[in-house]
């Protein structure tokens, strides 16, 4: 059976899969279309929220990230894992303890405030149609590859699958439907890596692989990637470091706190019965998770690798990098990079005429390695690659069997439209249950709450195609401004609500508002309008008028501090809580017993 077929059999299976499990599970009441009626098992729950967690930026872009930036770009694994950590032992047993059904919500409660419900759900709209815009990217680019149809046109055919299976599913729909994407997606991730490892070290588990020996020598893959990497030019792979000491760790600190203040993840401990299993789901959640983490520093590497084999036969064969020989010729590509090619995710441009594929770097300080390849006629990098494709491109990098590539391709989709589901999920509850119910009409008829519900997605969905059509940069790099303003708007806001009792409306409205503008203030004063196709996106490190060096992706802990600290300030100069809001807080913080979720205002 030929490549395209299997890849249509595996995609159209998935997607049959997920529109088949949101009609059984459709839900019948706002607790079922808000919380899956609080009832999910801890393992179920466990495995709905990896697969939401585990967006387009961690299937399809982290690893080419990693692959890119080296060591430095240990600074994604770091920051999700622990962000997640952080949210599962500080916040999360406490949120559903609280026993609502939102975010805002909480916020809106906790501060005896219809303006800080509000303001939290402009934050939340914020962060969320930005993480989006990400997710709808990787939507675009798994299906001009795989299915043979524009980016545009994906995102389209992406928007209805979501539609079909989110709005008449709810929470509930959304949360089994999440359970069989993360099983595709978990296999369409570590089979490749299994296949990869076996070929280049021998030993069939990616995580021991890459500390492992690189086959043939008597080096290890690092060190054999080292050699390469650096000998065309490109910084050191196991020590380059992207940027400033102080940048990586402001941004790794952004992604961590921006994970606790991600409400899409948040709402899923709302669908457990019980504070103990929030803490049961939280960590049966990080067990799924840590089987992709810890392979994709492997699938990076060995892709890395791979692909600069691809392009110089010396790799493998030994000998000069830099012979006339050693570069691909025009006519001998791969298939795969042909493919590619048609989505211009990977361009070659032959810039000194002589049919060869030059793949060296154009920025390097290596003057000897820029001798060498003046010296065989090189006038410039003639390959360029775009990081999303690493992990899609993997298996037919390493030539391995069509169903590898067909399931890859169905991995990516699913990861892509199970955190986009969980994001419109998020939206859609802001606005229908927060805004409509909780500010304009708190009388609303549960049914006419249940329709709000699901045309509010439906119109999120638009909003989301619209803002995937027009993106900003590449998936993980939007997804890491969203992280940002997650940072600086919402987790200090529910930080202080569950640890200060003392903290007041005034304090939390005034802390969330300054935390929120300062961060989209720098992104916008250092990127221009970036919501616009086709204004310069100048990457995740780096870049001009950097405020001590912290790019636009790593401000969000800044923002987060400027949070805290107006906050507090405030509170000092305004009067304290109400007695019942203190009482109610310390009550929250008894990690015994919870209420039951009725979303009730």
């Amino acid at each position: 059976m030929d490549l395209q077929t299997t890849i249509y059999i595996f995609v159209g299976l998935s997607f049959s899969l997920y529109i088949g499990i949101a009609v059984w599970a459709r839900a019948g009441s706002t607790s079922e279309f808000y919380a899956a009626g609080g009832s999910v098992h801890p393992v179920t729950n466990g495995m709905a929220t990896a697969a939401d967690w585990m967006s387009a930026a961690s299937f399809i872009s982290m690893a080419g990230l990693i692959a890119n930036m080296g060591y430095g770009g240990g600074l994604f694994l770091m920051g999700w894992t622990g962000g997640y950590v952080l949210l599962a032992m500080l916040l999360a047993p406490y949120l559903r303890k609280f026993g609502k059904f939102t975010v805002p919500q909480f916020i809106g409660d906790r501060f005896y405030s219809k303006s800080a419900s509000t303001i939290a759900v402009v934050c939340l709209l914020v962060a969320s149609l930005t993480y989006i815009i990400g997710q709808m990217t990787g939507v675009g680019i798994a299906f001009s590859r795989f299915l043979g149809v524009s980016s545009d046109t994906g995102i389209y055919v992406g928007m209805a699958i979501v539609f079909a299976y989110a709005v008449f599913g709810g929470m509930k729909g959304i949360t089994y439907t999440q359970v069989a994407q993360y099983i595709v997606l978990i296999l369409a991730y570590t089979v490749p890596a299994v296949f990869i490892s076996l070929q280049l070290t021998g030993n069939p588990l990616p995580q021991l692989g890459l500390g492992g020996g690189y086959v043939g020598t008597d080096m290890s893959l690092l060190a054999k990637l080292d050699a390469v990497v650096t000998d065309l030019g490109f910084g050191k792979y196991t020590t380059q470091l992207p940027g400033s000491t102080l940048n990586m760790f402001m941004y790794t600190m952004s992604l961590m706190i921006g994970t606790a203040g991600l409400p899409h993840v948040i709402m899923r401990f709302f669908t457990v019965p019980s504070v103990k299993d929030a803490r049961s789901s939280a960590g049966w959640a990080l067990v799924f998770i840590a089987i992709l983490y810890t392979t994709a520093p492997a699938v990076a590497a060995m892709a890395k690798l791979n692909l600069h084999a691809t392009v110089n036969t010396a790799v493998k064969a030994g000998g000069d990098l830099y012979a006339p020989e050693a570069s691909l010729k025009n006519e001998e590509r791969p298939d795969w990079m042909k493919r590619w090619e048609k989505t211009g995710l990977l361009k070659w441009t032959d810039k000194n005429g002589d049919g060869r594929i030059q793949y060296y770097n154009d920025a390097t300080k290596n003057e000897a390695a820029k001798g060498k390849a003046e010296a065989a006629g090189w006038k410039g990098n003639e390959l360029t690659v775009n990081a999303d494709i690493i992990v899609m491109a993997n298996p037919e990098i390493a030539l391995l069997p069509n169903w590898v590539i067909a399931l890859v391709a169905a991995g990516g989709l699913a990861a892509a439209l199970s955190t986009a589901a969980g994001l419109l999920m998020a939206i859609s509850s802001a606005v229908s249950h927060d805004l409509i119910k909780g500010v304009f009409n708190p009388n609303i008829s549960e049914k006419n709450e249940l329709l709000a519900g699901k045309v509010s997605m439906a119109v999120a969905i638009v909003v989301a195609g619209y803002l995937g059509l027009n993106p900003p940069g590449f998936a993980a790099g939007t997804v890491a401004l969203a992280f940002g303003i997650a940072a600086s708007s919402l987790f200090p806001a529910i930080m202080m609500g569950i640890f200060s009792k003392k903290m007041n409306k005034e304090g939390a409205m005034a802390g969330m508002l300054a935390g929120l503008f300062f961060t989209l203030f720098y992104v916008f004063a250092h990127k221009g309008v970036f919501f616009i196709k086709g204004t310069e996106y100048l990457g995740l490190i780096g870049g001009a008028n950097s405020f001590f060096g912290i790019t636009p992706e790593a401000i969000g802990a800044v923002g987060a501090l400027v949070n805290f600290a107006v906050a507090f300030l405030v509170d000092k100069v305004t009067k304290e809580p109400p007695e019942h809001i203190q009482a109610m807080v310390e009550a929250v913080r008894i990690p015994r017993g919870s209420k039951t979720v009725t979303g009730a205002h």
